[in-house]
């Protein structure tokens, strides 16, 4: 009998709360109803809405991952020995030059002067964000155009492992495209006969991708490499590691090959990162444009 009082009186003060601020609540409704309209219709006012949102999120992002960063400082350590180890056995100090007294030489070129034909420039990012559960994966950096991220920019990780591209930018973040991701259509190509494909993730198994349009005539086996061709994007430099390849199989309705392959980057253990600034990829895409106004 009290229960049904304590009820009956609780359903009465929500009535009456609902119809003391029925006209504040309203408001609300058609208020939230008028952005979404405004926003929705409005490529001008998406884009704004889209970019404050990016920062937003990112910033949420950021503080959460600063917390999980803590527990996983061992294994970013190992990652950047590891990264350390490779520079330092490309330094040519590392090398010892035989003796070549009767034909000594002199290099009169300062590295500054070269600096003008550097095509590639790397930034390095932390990654705030990440996905690999759904079907359009995204990574988010704690990266933007404050410090010179621009859309477009190829992605990879401390073992030049493809990740992805930027497809959004805000102040302070950017928003990467990963393979893991149906609509990341990137060109790629076997090491060994230099046959090349389109990537296609079919967003079931993470770190699993298939390579289509491989013709059957290519000789390719399990355990080959997989790299990217630089031919679909001035964004990833030709030859970065894409992954090796598990499975291959005829497709019988046409005369290439079903290839999957795991990619070389771990996507559920993404951390450290460096972005690719294609010194050469304005040029590029202004002379492209210019073939496609000729042919339209």
């Amino acid at each position: 009998m009290n229960f049904n009082i304590k009820y009956s009186s609780s359903v009465r003060n929500i009535f009456l709360f609902i119809r003391r601020y029925f006209n504040f609540i309203l408001f609300l409704l058609l208020q939230g109803f008028s952005i979404y309209l405004i926003v929705h219709y409005s490529n001008y006012h998406k884009a704004i809405f889209s970019k404050t949102a990016n920062q937003l999120t990112g910033k949420i992002n950021e503080k959460y991952n600063g917390i999980t960063y803590y527990f996983q400082l061992k294994r970013t350590n190992d990652s950047l020995v590891a990264a350390n180890e490779r520079l330092y056995n490309k330094l040519k100090a590392d090398f010892e030059i035989p003796d070549t007294a009767s034909n000594y030489l002199v290099d009169s070129i300062k590295v500054d002067s070269m600096e003008q034909f550097r095509r590639y420039h790397y930034f390095p990012a932390k990654v705030v964000y990440n996905s690999v559960a759904a079907q359009n994966n995204f990574i988010v950096l704690g990266r933007g155009a404050s410090q010179n991220i621009k859309e477009g920019m190829g992605v990879i990780d401390h073992n030049t492992g493809v990740v992805g591209i930027v497809t959004e930018v805000s102040s302070d973040y950017a928003v990467v495209m990963s393979l893991l991701h149906k609509d990341s259509h990137l060109s790629a190509k076997l090491l060994k006969g230099g046959e090349s494909g389109i990537l296609n993730w079919d967003g079931k198994v993470p770190n699993i991708i298939s390579l289509n349009g491989i013709p059957r005539s290519a000789k390719v086996a399990k355990g080959d490499t997989i790299i990217s061709s630089g031919l679909s994007t001035s964004s990833i430099p030709k030859g970065m590691m894409i992954g090796i390849v598990q499975e291959v199989r005829s497709d019988k309705s046409t005369n290439n090959y079903l290839i999957k392959f795991k990619t070389s980057v771990d996507f559920s253990n993404v951390e450290f990162v460096m972005v690719i600034d294609n010194k050469q990829a304005e040029s590029i895409k202004a002379i492209l444009d210019t073939v496609k106004q000729k042919t339209q």
